[in-house]
């Protein structure tokens, strides 16, 4: 494990220093606690859009929005000329990523508490951006495998800016494609070790997912403001695998996977926020609704000439609609508001498995559990308070609850009411100049998988999972400190300590005996220790060069369903870290960079196997860029530059984990190098 770590470092030292001459750039501004960046900080790393300005930030990470139940308090850490979106599906890196650099006034480095926003903690970007004229920008991104995978020539985005009278505009297209693959060696043993199976098998994956938005901010009268956010996408994604199988289990055959997959998913959100009385009003609405039928079928061809096959399929619509009503008003240093949600989440869906006829047609087979529809009405009531305790304190705090009326028609279908409380404690405090110190203590209710309620069956790795009606959404205290300090010249360090204490955690849990499914457990607990870091290293003379590095550490336990033993949560966190050399060649417009990433999850558990799947073990990249080609920024860059592989490593059982091992896979498939190519420019 140590040379993985080591491997950052001895490619860092291979590498060359270009030395020149020009001074370091300048330190941010500081306003009343704020690090405020300008365009001008900006000015070497040429920059397109406010996402390339904040992600030079140093030591600075974007957090998005986490798709909490509802809208709720806010949850990630970068905001809109101090204001969150209202939704989901667009997602702030895909509006910064669409918001031109010259569109930028500047970017505040705030403490999350200080904003007049509940749920925001720790270091905030408040991104404030003013509009003029019509803008557009446009991005092309093909990307090539040397194995396995089909050419992607499909992803691009093209957006265009605005104003018209009181109202700013963002209109954009995408199609975010991928393509992927591998291929290679899989070995089956028993028990004592012995080969029983060898597979020589090979998969590729392409997917589209074009997708039509937009956002207009109104600028309404006095000092009323709204915003309306609109998306409609589609996806499609087609799945073949093919290989062969020799050996004694299951005899000597080909076999062939496809997976076909199709659907849409749209949004329509905005918010109207005005002066009513001593304080202001927002109104809130928000409708969403997706779709993504999918059929998967495997057919095995053996030596003998017979022929075996399986299918699954899955069909259903899935939507969500919001209310939200937040009220705020000052009374002298204090900031109050109360807030009140109604959200309706709906699944109608249905599983369907079916085996291979004689003559080859496929008929379907009862799936007890496969079918019905799930409904979820759920209403908040939540009041916030915060002010400053001092120059250098401010806290907040919000407290509340919810009530919840969950019922399922079919699948022994249930009605269950639920009341929860909610709410969290938060604190800021300017230790010194360079340091920041903030904490967050909260209480909060998990959202549920509607698909996790109905059974189903997954025909390409032999899998089945009941149906369980009885879920319940997970429950969790959350304790966050986190600390920031300024290395001067040098970039920015900051260090987050974290905890969890989550009940009715969802894991796999036996069924009336002979099945398994997602169901809830007690207790289970996560903690971690998590740093981020970015030094400039302008200070050793090597002008434009800088180094962004993070590692986190994460533990948990859960006791197990089947065994009682403790053991990590199935499949969490448990250690990663990422390294980024960027070198801005001074008085030139070429840069060039290089990164290495790693992450190792905990093993996976069922009640019949346990394993891990992953990719890795480190990936590498680096890349050579010029930001002014006729006006255009091209990039290319050579991806898993250190043979990264596909792995799985499982041991299935013949019946629950506690019974004899059935047999033990282990997978290494190649995926290669990955060339990509990309070309940005405005209009």
């Amino acid at each position: 494990m140590k040379s993985l770590f080591l491997a950052p470092a001895l490619a860092f030292l291979l590498i060359t220093p270009l030395l020149a001459q020009t001074p370091a750039p300048a330190a941010p501004a500081a306003t009343e606690g704020k690090r405020i960046y300008l365009p001008a900080d900006f000015t070497q790393f040429a920059p397109r859009t406010a996402l390339d300005m904040l992600n030079r930030v140093p030591g600075f990470s974007i957090k998005q929005e986490s798709l909490e139940r509802g809208l709720g308090e806010a949850s990630g850490n970068v905001v809109i000329n101090g204001q969150r979106i209202s939704g989901k599906s667009n997602d702030v890196i895909t509006e910064l990523g669409r918001i031109p650099a010259g569109n930028v006034e500047r970017i505040e480095i705030v403490e999350g508490e200080t904003l007049d926003i509940p749920g925001l903690t720790g270091q905030v970007a408040n991104v404030i951006v003013r509009s003029t004229g019509i803008s557009g920008q446009w991005s092309y991104r093909p990307e090539f495998r040397s194995y396995y995978a089909d050419p992607l020539f499909t992803r691009f985005d093209i957006s265009v800016s605005g104003t018209r009278g009181p109202v700013q505009y963002t209109l954009g297209l995408d199609n975010r494609g991928n393509r992927s693959g591998a291929g290679g060696p899989t070995w089956l043993s028993n028990e004592s070790g012995t080969i029983i199976e060898t597979r020589d098998e090979e998969w590729r994956g392409n997917s589209e997912q074009p997708r039509l938005s937009g956002r207009f901010v109104y600028d309404g009268p006095g000092s009323s403001v709204g915003n309306l956010n609109l998306s409609y996408s589609r996806f499609y994604f087609d799945y073949l695998e093919t290989g062969t199988r020799l050996g004694t289990r299951s005899g000597d055959h080909t076999r062939r996977v496809t997976s076909d997959e199709n659907g849409y998913r749209f949004e329509a959100g905005g918010d109207y926020e005005f002066e009513l009385g001593p304080g202001r009003m927002k109104l809130i609405a928000l409708s969403r609704g997706w779709s993504y039928p999918s059929e998967t079928t495997v057919v095995n061809q053996f030596a003998n000439g017979t022929t075996s096959g399986s299918r699954s399929s899955w069909d259903g619509d899935e939507g969500e609609t919001i209310g939200r009503g937040e009220y705020r008003w000052k009374r002298g240093a204090a900031e109050w508001q109360i807030s009140g949600e109604g959200a309706f989440n709906k699944l109608d869906g249905i599983s369907r498995l079916f085996t291979m006829r004689d003559d080859g047609s496929f008929g379907e087979i009862p799936l007890p559990g496969g079918g019905a529809k799930v409904e979820e009405d759920r209403y908040e009531l939540m009041g916030s308070y915060g002010r400053p305790l001092s120059v250098a304190l401010t806290m907040k705090v919000s407290a509340g609850g919810e009530y919840s009326q969950l019922a399922q028609v079919g699948a022994g279908g249930t009605t269950r009411t639920f009341w929860r409380p909610k709410g969290e404690a938060s604190a800021a405090w300017k230790i010194s100049p360079r340091s920041d110190l903030s904490a967050k203590l909260a209480r909060r209710v998990g959202q549920l998988n509607f698909f996790d309620f109905l059974a189903s069956s997954d025909v390409a790795n032999e899998r089945e999972r009941a149906a369980n009606p009885n879920l319940v959404p997970e429950q969790s205290w959350e304790l966050d400190v986190e600390g920031t300090r300024s290395l001067a010249s040098w970039g920015r360090t900051t260090l987050r300590v974290y905890g969890r204490l989550i009940d009715d955690i969802i894991d796999y849990i036996p069924i009336d005996g002979v099945g398994q499914a997602p169901g809830n457990l007690d207790q289970a607990t996560v903690y971690g220790i998590q740093t981020r870091n970015t030094i400039n290293l302008d200070p050793l003379g090597w002008r434009g060069a800088r180094l962004d590095a993070s590692a986190v550490w994460q533990g948990s336990r859960v006791e197990d369903p089947l065994t009682g033993v403790e053991r990590p949560i199935s499949g969490s966190l448990q250690e990663g870290f990422s390294l980024a050399l960027r070198h801005d060649v001074p008085s030139t417009d070429w840069a060039w960079g290089t990164g290495y990433s790693y992450q190792r999850n905990a093993l996976s558990y069922r009640l019949t196997e346990v394993g891990r799947q992953w990719e890795g073990p480190v990936w590498g990249e680096v890349y050579l860029e010029h930001k002014n080609i006729r006006g255009m920024t091209v990039r290319a860059g050579w991806y898993n530059l250190l043979a990264a592989d596909s792995m799985w490593d499982r041991t299935v059982h013949a019946g629950w984990r506690t019974d004899p091992v059935d047999f033990v896979e282990k997978r290494d498939r190649q995926i290669g190098p990955i060339f990509s190519f990309a070309v940005r420019g405005k209009f």
